[in-house]
Parts: C-alpha cells; structure tokens; sequence
C-alpha cells in the first residue's frame, strides 16, 4: 500500500524554485535513498514530505491513515544541538511529543516507549547521561530512538552517519536496515552510493538528468 505519492512536486524557496518535476511512490516497507549534489534539494524534499515547507507546485498524498505527525524524522544536526544540555531519556520521551495533543505530561504507555526504544537502540544504560557527552554514534542512536517514538510506520532520516568512522557508520546501517526488515519504511538522504546500492530497495535521484 502507498504510504506517500508525490507527483509533479516542485520545490524552493523565496519565489526560487531548485527542483521540478519530482514523481515517486513510496510504499509500505520501502527503504528509499534520495541521493544527489549539494544543493540539488534533497533536504528541502524532505521538509516538504514532513509539511514544514509548502511545494511550489505538484502534491503529496499520504496513504493507510498516515499523518504528518506521525512521521519520525531525523534531521542532520547541527553544532548547537550536538551541545544540548539534556538526558538522553529527555530527549528520546521528546519524541512522544505529536501524541500528547493538548497535554502538558507524558502518559505512563509513552514514558515506557521511551525505554523500549532506548532498549531498542542499546542505550538504555545511558539514560540519564547528559546527550553533549556523548559521542557522535551515541547520538546518532539517541536521536533515532527519539524518531521511533513519533511513528510506526516511516522514518525519514537526513544524512544519518555524517561524520561517523566507518565502524560506526555500518552499525548504524546494520541497525536501520534492521528496522526496516520489522516492517518501518526508511526515506533516506544519504551521499554514500555504496551504502544506497546496498541497503535501499529503490534509489531517488534529485538533480542533474533526472529527479
């Protein structure tokens, strides 16, 4: 079943448009990779499918009861969040967030998902760890099992192993891949085409002769 449809999407910014004609189907399961030059709109793609920025133009259909809220994202980080002064339970039962509604606290069920996905990930030990002591793979993980607190079905994952030695940066593969055989669909933007040939079932391209 299609999850997302995108057809004839164009995308930029400030009346700017960087990509055009963008037409794919992802279905239930999928792990797609988006790949592409700097600059070529992967990451404003991917804005655009979580709904933080409008198209200029085309549609994004969402299938089999799927919202926006429901997908679980993780972004590139940048040098400010990488320092966040928080515990790594704090921010994974921030990804509970999009189920609370109007609540102001966490139930008990979202507090256990936290520790399941914590468990999931292996950094349940480092729950009360302070997340800018961790190292980059720590993080990486940290912020994974935040992304799975806020779906069940799609995780979208912005150059997840930017960064990483490559020991880490195949554990981390191993581990998406891994959710991804437990039923998750993976959109991935990534510019390692070795890792898009061997771990994706189909591979986007944005830019250049094709989109």
């Amino acid at each position: 079943m299609a999850l997302i449809t995108v057809k004839d999407l164009s995308l930029g910014y400030e009346h700017r448009t960087i990509a055009e004609g963008i037409s794919f189907t992802v279905n239930a399961g999928d792990y797609l990779c988006i790949v592409g030059e700097n600059g070529s709109g992967k990451t404003t793609l991917m804005n655009t499918l979580l709904g933080l920025r409008a198209p200029i133009a085309g549609q994004i259909i969402t299938g089999d009861g799927l919202k926006r809220n429901e997908i679980g994202y993780l972004p590139q980080q940048t040098v400010v969040q990488k320092d966040f002064p928080a515990s790594v339970y704090e921010i994974v039962l921030s990804g509970c967030q999009g189920r609370c509604g109007f609540r102001p606290f966490y139930t008990k069920s979202e507090k256990l998902l936290a520790h399941q996905n914590m468990e999931r990930m292996g950094i349940e030990d480092l729950a009360h760890r302070c997340y800018r002591e961790l190292s980059g793979g720590q993080q990486q993980r940290v912020l994974l099992a935040r992304a799975l607190c806020a779906t069940r079905k799609v995780l979208l994952l912005d150059e997840p192993v930017s960064g990483l030695d490559p020991v880490v940066t195949e554990q981390l593969y191993k581990l998406i891949k891994e959710l991804n055989e437990e039923g998750i669909t993976i959109i991935m933007i990534t510019h390692d085409i070795n890792a898009a040939l061997r771990y994706s079932s189909q591979i986007l391209r944005i830019g250049g002769d094709a989109a």
